[in-house]
């Protein structure tokens, strides 16, 4: 799969293609239909499928500070893309001036001239141009006036969790937020994973005998509720063999460690079983099953030790199946 970043990286040999736009946060189910069918549509007309997101939010360039949390970064995004099968991803710089651009310039420089789209797949709910002035009907009037042509694909609707409810990246955040990790997996289609370089932090873990990774999480991430979770810790990237990309089932605690009177809120990932591991200055991502019980102060170190190993214990057993996160 190409990755590309600004409309500068597209190759000027660049033949046709079936394109979908969108901020795809999460590449949650809604969106995996809908990129599944930008994929299937571009197998059809014998073209190249390509999926079209921006960076930053385009919220906080529109609105600074009204960022919503993310589901995933960019680069996670792309990579769950690319194991949806399709061909390219053209990640587009949001900035103000990008923000004031009118709809059918919007179409014509992206879709025309850049990816010369033979077909354009959405949602009902998309969106484009000054002031989200654009929608599918405009698209469509567009795609006419340019050749390609227009589809519009429903959002997936829950059944299991959720009722009639659509997948939403809102949906998933509050989920997150709630600590509901089921749900946002059902959501997501899988766990919910947050990201980060392992930092030092007191190493409170490694003298009670439970050597925690102190993950700094990117900017903007969906953090899940503090509480302690059930769930995976890998390494992702260049990071050392034979651990790097292992998924090690893991105990998972996010807070600001109250029995200590901590302040600054942490996620720290225990390895399950895992002896003499040095994590420190690798990229990490902590994948989440489910929630096991809230943050508590304890009265003494014994009291927290022993709610630790229970903690512990659960974790081991709900990852035992050997199930990895997608």
């Amino acid at each position: 799969m190409q990755r590309w970043r600004g409309l500068e990286e597209v190759p000027d040999s660049w033949g046709r293609s079936v394109v979908t736009i969108g901020s795809f946060d999460g590449v949650h189910r809604g969106h995996q239909l809908i990129i599944g069918r930008a994929v299937e549509r571009a197998r059809e007309l014998g073209a190249a499928s390509v999926v079209v997101f921006f960076d930053p939010h385009p919220s906080e360039v529109v609105r600074p500070g009204s960022h919503p949390p993310l589901l995933a970064p960019p680069h996670r995004r792309a990579e769950l893309m690319g194991e949806l099968g399709v061909d390219a991803v053209l990640i587009l710089p949001f900035t103000q001036e990008f923000s004031q651009q009118a709809p059918a310039d919007f179409v014509k420089q992206v879709l025309v001239d850049a990816l010369h789209a033979q077909a354009v797949v959405e949602g009902p709910n998309f969106t484009f141009g000054h002031k989200a002035a654009g929608d599918v009907a405009l698209l469509a009037e567009l795609g006419r006036v340019h050749d390609f042509d227009t589809e519009v694909v429903d959002l997936f609707v829950r059944n299991e969790v959720g009722g009639d409810e659509p997948c939403s990246s809102t949906l998933a955040r509050r989920l997150i937020a709630e600590g509901d990790m089921p749900g946002a997996a059902e959501v997501l289609g899988r766990p919910h994973r947050v990201e980060g370089v392992v930092v030092r932090g007191a190493q409170r873990g490694r003298e009670l005998g439970y050597p925690t990774a102190n993950v700094e999480i990117l900017p903007h991430t969906a953090v899940p509720v503090d509480g302690v979770y059930a769930g995976w810790l890998t390494v992702v990237g260049d990071g050392p063999l034979p651990i790097a990309g292992e998924r090690m089932p893991a105990a998972i605690s996010i807070g600001t460690n109250p029995t200590f009177d901590g302040t600054a809120r942490t996620v720290e990932a225990y390895a399950i079983d895992r002896v003499g591991l040095d994590l420190y200055g690798l990229h990490v991502a902590v994948d989440f099953l489910v929630y096991l019980r809230g943050m508590e102060k304890f009265d003494t170190v014994d009291a927290l030790l022993e709610r630790m190993a229970d903690d512990v214990k659960r974790a081991r057993e709900l990852t035992d199946d050997g199930t990895p996160p997608r």
